[in-house]
């Protein structure tokens, strides 16, 4: 089944102040399968593997916070609301919402903070997670180097205090996405001109780019908080985690993933696939396969 055969839907939940998800969901095929996207993309970042996903598992595949078609909030000073801890929150709510208490998690980029967050928080939810090209975030903030600074600069600069990088960003967000996009191993390739559309349509609107600097804002103050009490409480993920990453991208060049999770979760494996960041659409077939195998 194609991804744009399957229904879109408003789903509202309420972990920090009322907000409308919107949300992809797959036809009923088996256990429920949470798929979470990056940046600055939204949920069609997973077009390539629903198909193959989609015969296995109920699929359900939301624009996060932020981003996409789902309702950007205003960030509060401490930016709590688009902390990992609150936009977990959604997730489960979203899915308790759609008669799920259970489910696994493949997530990519900043949504895979997410999913890191919701096993740490929600371990009786989460049965098992997939995470593509990250490593834990506290890790790459603390073993920031140049070389990392200068390929993950928007790190840095969408953290700044508001308004500058909004301000910035206003007249050019669909420029920063495709230069976002096209800057990293494959360049535009992997992106079919009706996505990079759709995904230059959402940063067109000036709340989707406060979106993404509030995410970012969180997770270089508040997401930090947390990891470093799970650091402290000698917490460590329990639900069976597979991690994913690219050969060609920042991730492997700048840190030892492998070991980097396994200080944080008790059951990790892994590898790395020949690819950029972007995995599942660069390598969906390579993804799809680990994905069915490990789920």
């Amino acid at each position: 089944m194609s991804i744009y055969d399957a229904p879109t839907r408003r789903v509202t939940v309420s972990a920090y102040g009322s907000v409308s998800l919107n949300v992809r969901l797959g036809p009923e095929s088996g256990p429920p399968l949470l798929l979470l996207h990056g940046h600055p993309q939204t949920h069609l970042m997973w077009r390539k593997v629903w198909p193959a996903l989609s015969s296995r598992f109920t699929l359900v595949a939301p624009d996060l916070r932020g981003y996409g078609d789902s309702d950007k909030p205003v960030g509060t000073p401490d930016h709590a609301n688009y902390s990992k801890r609150v936009m977990a929150t959604d997730c489960i709510e979203l899915m308790r919402s759609l008669g799920h208490e259970q489910f696994t998690v493949a997530a990519h980029d900043r949504g895979a903070r997410v999913a890191h967050r919701m096993a740490a928080d929600h371990p009786q939810r989460v049965t098992a997670l997939a995470l593509l090209d990250i490593a834990p975030t506290l890790a790459m903030y603390e073993q920031t180097s140049e070389a990392f600074a200068r390929a993950y600069w928007h790190w840095f600069f969408l953290i700044q205090p508001h308004p500058l990088p909004e301000t910035l960003l206003a007249a050019k967000g669909p420029d920063y996405v495709r230069s976002m996009l096209g800057g990293r191993h494959a360049g535009l390739a992997p992106f079919e001109p009706d996505v990079l559309a759709e995904y230059q349509r959402c940063a067109a609107d000036p709340a989707t780019l406060h979106g993404f600097c509030e995410d970012y804002r969180a997770s270089a103050g508040i997401d930090l908080d947390h990891d470093r009490s799970d650091r402290r409480a000698g917490l460590r993920l329990e639900s069976p985690t597979l991690v994913l990453w690219g050969q060609h991208g920042v991730v492997h060049r700048c840190f030892d993933v492998l070991s980097e999770w396994r200080k944080v979760a008790l059951n990790v494996q892994g590898e790395a696939l020949a690819c950029g960041h972007y995995l599942a659409e660069e390598r969906p077939d390579d993804v799809a396969e680990r994905l069915l195998a490990f789920f």
